[in-house]
């Protein structure tokens, strides 16, 4: 909080670092093929998995790491983009072809994607806000609201 009561507006790492910072963890992931570059939620810390979404347009595989947390037997994450502007390719992806792949420290899963709305959003906002208590600062960073990212169970998914 500021002096006069207004929350302070965080600031962001140049646009440039925060894109080499998570190219440098996909290749430490790729060079360590999978041992290194994942990991899973704590109680007070987001963990990372590795999603796999097919391209809107090209229908390509493509693969990012992302923060997530867990929900139950959903896994959830935030359409943040850096906290910059637009929204992250993978989540375009996501919106075109909701099947997608996560890779975890405890293996694979078949996944299927939707944004969070309602209540349902409310409450893992509220989650994320309980690991990372400036994420209504940063969210203040972006022009248009950041996606609350459900990935569920595929129905079609063979136990």
């Amino acid at each position: 909080m500021s002096v006069n009561g207004e929350a302070k507006v965080p600031k962001l790492p140049p646009r440039w670092f925060i894109r080499l910072a998570w190219r440098v963890h996909r290749g430490l992931y790729r060079v360590f093929r999978g041992r290194v570059g994942l990991w899973q939620p704590r109680t007070d810390r987001w963990g990372t998995l590795r999603l796999t979404t097919t391209g809107r347009r090209s229908g390509e595989q493509r693969s990012v790491i992302v923060a997530y947390l867990e929900d139950g037997p959903n896994l959830f994450t935030l359409a943040m983009n850096g906290w910059g502007e637009g929204e992250p390719a993978w989540w375009l992806n996501l919106q075109t072809h909701p099947d997608a792949t996560v890779d975890l420290v405890d293996g694979r899963r078949l996944v299927r994607g939707h944004a969070a709305a309602g209540d349902e959003r409310v409450r893992l906002w509220a989650r994320w806000r309980d690991i990372d208590p400036k994420i209504d600062a940063f969210a203040t960073l972006r022009p248009s609201e950041t996606a609350v990212v459900v990935l569920g169970p595929r129905p079609d998914a063979v136990s």
